[in-house]
């Protein structure tokens, strides 16, 4: 079952959009991820950044880097933003659990959003990481440390969280042509963040 938490991640997005795109300029703790996971990315390739947030600062920052963003999120008021902030790039209100774009990307990233979706929808999600990966494309990625739920409390609300095993995520992305090249767990530089990367064959 469900914790019924989950339902309401995108209700707390929504309703906290601005105030959490202010926190969000605070701290760019992924940029070294972002720098391995674009490596070898030729300028104009395109990247997919499902759970794309505001856009700053992975968008701004991959703009900076003379990529192609596609940007999906589930919060228009988010979606806004990022059209706003990088009118040149495409941005897409939607979930991620339906993704769908008939397009195969350079690099997929889903930093602070997977780890939102429930054990079984996130299972479900590697079927669409392995759609839109090209061969070759560097996937990134946060999970818990270890499997399990989580309910914290951010701007006064609650804010779920869940996570499959380290052992389960290496089975999913293998069965999905997916090799780990880095699982970093509570990786202090991020924050305490838990780091997957891994490349499409």
């Amino acid at each position: 079952m469900n914790h019924p938490s989950s339902k309401s991640v995108a209700h707390f997005y929504r309703h906290h959009a601005l105030q959490w795109d202010e926190i969000r300029q605070a701290r760019f703790v992924e940029q070294p991820w972002l720098d391995v996971v674009l490596e070898g990315v030729e300028a104009g390739g395109q990247v997919l950044d499902i759970g794309c947030g505001s856009g700053s600062p992975i968008g701004t920052y991959i703009d900076s880097k003379g990529f192609d963003i596609t940007g999906v999120d589930v919060t228009p008021a988010l979606i806004a933003l990022c059209r706003e902030r990088l009118p040149r790039h495409r941005w897409l209100t939607g979930d991620m659990r339906t993704l769908s774009l008939n397009a195969r990307f350079d690099a997929l990233i889903a930093w602070d959003s997977f780890f939102h979706l429930t054990r079984e929808d996130q299972r479900a999600m590697f079927a669409i990481f392995q759609q839109h990966a090209k061969p070759g494309a560097k996937i990134l990625f946060n999970s818990g440390p270890e499997n399990g739920e989580a309910v914290g409390e951010f701007l006064g609300a609650p804010l779920y969280h869940a996570s499959l095993s380290p052992q389960e995520y290496t089975q999913l992305l293998n069965a999905h042509e997916f090799d780990v090249l880095t699982f970093r767990p509570n990786d202090a530089a991020s924050g305490g963040r838990t780091v997957w990367l891994a490349v499409a064959r």
